[in-house]
C-alpha cells in the first residue's frame, strides 16, 4: 500500500484548523476537498478525488503516533493505485511540510512521486 512516514509527529489538530481544500490539473485532476479529524485527534481522513485512468473517489488517512506520522490510504476505501492516487498521497504531504516546516520523509514506497 502505498504510504509516506514522517520523522516525529505533528499537531493534526493545527493541521485541521489550516487545512484548504486543494485542486490541480496537472498532472491529472487531483482534489483534496475535505479534512476530518477524529475525537482522540491522532488520526485525520482526507476525501479525495483522483481523475485520470479513471474517476476514484477515496479516503487518506494521516495518524500522528509518539515518533512518526504516516500518510496513507484508508484502508476502508481500496482505489486502483494508480500514479494519480500516489500523487494524490505526495500532495498531502507538501501540505504537512509547508503546515510543518521541520517535518523530513523518514520512509515512503512512492518516492517517484514526492513532489
Amino acid at each position: 500500500m502505498p504510504h509516506i512516514v514522517f520523522d516525529g509527529t505533528i499537531d493534526l489538530s493545527v493541521l485541521y484548523s489550516s487545512f484548504v481544500p486543494f485542486v490541480t490539473k496537472q498532472p491529472c485532476i487531483i482534489k483534496l476537498n475535505d479534512l476530518f479529524l477524529s475525537q482522540s485527534k491522532k488520526s485525520t481522513l482526507v476525501s479525495t478525488i483522483v481523475i485520470d485512468e479513471k474517476n476514484q473517489q477515496f479516503l487518506i488517512e494521516i495518524f500522528a503516533k509518539e515518533q512518526k506520522t504516516t500518510v496513507r490510504l484508508y484502508p476502508g476505501t481500496d482505489p486502483e493505485k494508480t500514479d494519480g492516487v500516489k500523487i494524490s498521497l505526495s500532495y498531502m504531504a507538501r501540505i504537512i511540510q509547508k503546515t510543518f516546516p521541520g517535518m523530513i520523509i523518514s520512509k515512503t514506497n512512492i518516492g517517484e512521486f514526492i513532489l
